[in-house]
């Protein structure tokens, strides 16, 4: 048999497998240019804090999207089955560094099976169903720069040893997870330590025409003393909704919080709300404006005064993979994306000493593929 024929017989027996399956590289490279007031470069947690406030001007990875590459792939099993998995890695667009503490696949990295009747189960190191619920109902869509998303959804919205459920019935969007362990403030699983580290959470959506809501419930419960592998109870509960009409979309949400320590004293109190719009004004350029506060009733005692923060961005596609964005935030009564020395320290914003404000400008571009 000629070579060209056995090459055409062998194309042909293995199409309709290949034909079954995909496999996709994807990712974003995001990178701009900031400008920050009132700025400390000494962390809470480092001697002379909070230190002299100073003006920073320098390169940021990630203004409206967290740089990354991944892998994703299905294959069909029939019956309306499928197989699927997610590999994606996080890095640093300015300094090409790993983020995510190093991890290779430091974003996702699932594998799981989906029934086109009754939903899909994912299991490995993926988003909280908090996370997944108000995805839709953030006027930024999760913009990495200039939303308080630790303070919304906590640290533990990424988490480790995740099984998770995600359902959708026509309008209805039904979902849960369980995490055996994450390694955000512990150890992740122990032998003889079911409760350490684990989380869990459930939410239900709806989507129907011009209007959105969910409801969500989420608990973690981090470890607090690496000794005695002693944990704390950290729960939120969240309601959110949006309407959109024409080129505007409006949204906004109520997230309530009890973070309880290992003794069930009250580590922070508080109740977090936002409120935001998309506008397209044309085909190309897109403008978002969000406002955030939070209403701290405790924290471990102390009275903290309660911050807020405005968000605008106004972001100009080139095409579906480019576009180049303006992205600008004030916050009051803590740094950008309410960090504090007492709430949280997931953004480094650290307010320098005798301020109570910080502006935030940068100017990017980012690339998709």
């Amino acid at each position: 048999m000629k070579q060209g024929t056995v090459f055409a017989v062998l194309s042909a027996a293995s199409a309709p497998v290949l034909a079954q399956s995909s496999i996709t590289l994807y990712g974003v490279v995001d990178a701009n240019i900031e400008y920050v007031s009132h700025y400390s470069s000494i962390a809470p947690t480092q001697p002379g804090f909070p230190g002299p406030a100073h003006s920073k001007i320098g390169m940021t990875p990630g203004g409206l999207s967290g740089s990354r590459w991944g892998i994703r792939g299905t294959e069909d099993l029939g019956r309306g089955m499928k197989a699927l998995f997610v590999l994606e890695n996080g890095f640093g667009s300015d300094d090409g560094k790993l983020q995510q503490g190093g991890r290779i696949f430091g974003r996702q990295a699932y594998v799981g099976l989906q029934s086109d009747s009754v939903g899909a189960i994912t299991l490995g190191r993926q988003y909280t169903t908090i996370f997944s619920a108000l995805a839709d109902f953030s006027p930024t869509r999760y913009g990495v720069q200039y939303e308080p998303i630790a303070m919304q959804l906590g640290l533990n919205y990424r988490s480790d040893n995740v099984i998770k459920y995600v359902g959708k019935f026509g309008g209805v969007t039904a979902g849960g997870y369980w995490s055996f362990g994450n390694g955000v403030a512990g150890a992740g699983e122990v032998a003889g330590q079911f409760r350490r580290d684990t989380g869990y959470g459930a939410s239900l959506s709806y989507s129907g025409g011009p209007f959105g809501a969910t409801v969500v419930y989420d608990q973690y419960n981090p470890t607090l003393s690496a000794a005695t592998g002693a944990t704390g109870a950290f729960r939120k509960v969240a309601l959110a909704a949006s309407y959109e009409t024409g080129p505007v979309k409006v949204m906004g949400g109520y997230r309530w919080g009890l973070n309880k320590g290992t003794t069930d004293a009250t580590l922070l109190r508080d109740n977090y709300y936002w409120i935001g719009a998309n506008y397209q004004a044309t085909a190309a350029l897109g403008l978002t404006l969000a406002y955030y506060y939070d209403d701290i009733r405790n924290v471990a005692g102390f009275n903290v005064k309660n911050p807020w923060q405005v968000t605008f961005i106004a972001d100009y596609a080139f095409s579906k993979r480019t576009d180049v964005y303006l992205t600008t935030a004030y916050s009051n009564n803590s740094g950008l994306n309410f960090d504090t020395s007492a709430i949280s320290f997931a953004n480094a914003y650290y307010l320098g000493a005798g301020a109570d404000n910080m502006i935030g400008v940068a100017v990017g571009v980012r690339h998709r593929f």
